[in-house]
């Protein structure tokens, strides 16, 4: 990227391949100056800036599709966790009761019933432990998506204090090249990586 820097004594100008990025000029002891945002610049800083300010309002209020995603995922994790209580403890009351049936004749003995008190004590402690997951699986789901959404908010805030750098470093220049008139130099300024990222996000949008 080439860059030119040039001084005169009414102000000075930079332009970046052919581009005005930075014009000032005097007027009595009063510098003003005005930084040339490119196309692609002003995208960039309208989305970061549209996105904080439509986002962080709302950004603990769950839309309607949103918690009802949360609740399909917290319905399959219950009837997953369901499945393997019912799947491990009915067979083995079912089995239970052949046995006794085929040793006694009946159900109705001490052996029967304090077998059967194991197994569905172990049984009640299963349903405690998967209710105590369940919990913990719904706040791991609103953990996760305000997470994502708090990322989101901070590289919207870094991607503007970015381009606000940006535009202070190029101003800056116009101060310094007061004394410099036709200096010549190359060089890049951090921009350039959030600009690509930033790129990403306004093509494919938001999940």
């Amino acid at each position: 990227m080439s860059k030119k820097s040039k001084s005169s004594g009414n102000g000075n100008n930079i332009s970046i391949n052919g581009q005005n990025k930075v014009s000032s000029y005097n007027n009595g002891r009063t510098t003003y100056t005005n930084y040339n945002m490119s196309d692609a610049e002003k995208a960039v800083y309208d989305y970061a800036q549209n996105a904080l300010k439509n986002d962080i309002s709302q950004i603990n209020v769950f839309s309607p599709d949103t918690l009802k995603n949360m609740q399909s995922q917290i319905n399959a994790y219950t009837q997953k966790g369901q499945d393997v209580i019912n799947n491990t403890y009915t067979p083995q009351i079912a089995s239970l009761k052949n046995d006794i049936a085929s040793r006694f004749g009946n159900l109705d003995n001490s052996s029967f019933l304090n077998n059967l008190n194991s197994i569905t004590n172990k049984q009640a402690q299963a349903e405690s432990s998967l209710a105590q997951d369940v919990t913990a699986k719904q706040n791991e789901l609103v953990s996760d998506e305000l997470q994502q959404r708090y990322n989101f908010l901070n590289f919207m805030n870094d991607l503007q204090n970015q381009v606000n750098d940006n535009i202070l470093n190029y101003v800056s220049k116009t101060a310094t090249t007061s004394n410099n008139s036709n200096n010549n130099t190359s060089g890049g300024t951090n921009f350039g990586k959030y600009l690509s990222l930033a790129s990403t996000i306004l093509r494919n949008g938001l999940s």
